[in-house]
């Protein structure tokens, strides 16, 4: 199931969406102002984001550029307006927006650019070798090493440590982690906490400085050692 977030002001527009996308399986959450929308995105994993430019407070430029340099997020954005000049949309894609929308919007145009972004960004994003700084891990082989070292996971430690490093710099929550490792089959004990201790043994421990950092009450992240002494 694909994962929606519009920031959005306009309730006849988020209703015409929520109608239309919630009817063909999408999930759809709505932010009506920049706060409550950066709020979401650091909170929960989405597959497309639809920005609304005009926006009360912080406009949908200054959130795309938050999102982009500050949260390090690379959900793909659409964004939408009533602005249809070229120089609109230059400061819009300028700002890390992936397509532009001018409002009024077709619902089935919409669905199509959002079905290509969505297609876009898995295949852009599918990369047989991850690194990080030291780290490394290569999907093909399944192998995983820290300097040369090599690194012994399970195969559930193995899909945590790609997910932590794939979203590397950016701080990814425990409902996310849990979502992308185990789907809806979550477990009920804390499995996660006791997968990351076996996992921080070999990644971590053998080792000067370590990576995988837990930002209390937000979630987990994996970041190059220089990067921290900065």
């Amino acid at each position: 199931m694909h994962k929606i977030l519009i920031i959005e002001d306009n309730p006849d527009i988020v209703a015409n969406i929520y109608a239309f996308f919630e009817a063909k399986g999408f999930e759809i959450d709505n932010a009506h102002n920049g706060k409550s929308g950066l709020a979401l995105v650091s909170t929960n994993r989405y597959d497309v984001i639809l920005l609304d430019v005009m926006l009360p407070g912080m406009d949908g430029i200054k959130i795309c550029r938050t999102l982009r340099e500050e949260f390090y997020n690379k959900t793909p954005i659409l964004m939408l307006t009533a602005r249809d000049t070229i120089a609109d949309k230059v400061v819009g894609f300028e700002s890390g927006a992936d397509d532009y929308l001018v409002k009024p919007f077709s619902l089935v145009e919409l669905e199509a650019r959002i079905k290509a972004l969505i297609r876009r960004y898995d295949n852009d994003h599918f990369c047989a070798h991850i690194e990080v700084g030291p780290l490394s891990l290569n999907l093909d082989e399944h192998t995983a090493k820290r300097e040369q070292t090599t690194i012994k996971l399970t195969p559930t430690g193995f899909k945590i440590l790609q997910v932590l490093m794939t979203a590397s710099p950016r701080v990814v929550s425990k409902a996310e982690l849990e979502e992308k490792v185990w789907g809806q089959d979550i477990p009920s004990s804390d499995a996660l906490r006791t997968h990351l201790h076996s996992i921080r043994q070999q990644v971590d421990r053998p080792f000067a400085q370590p990576m995988i950092i837990t930002v209390t009450g937000v979630g987990y992240q994996i970041i190059e050692p220089h990067l921290q002494a900065e």
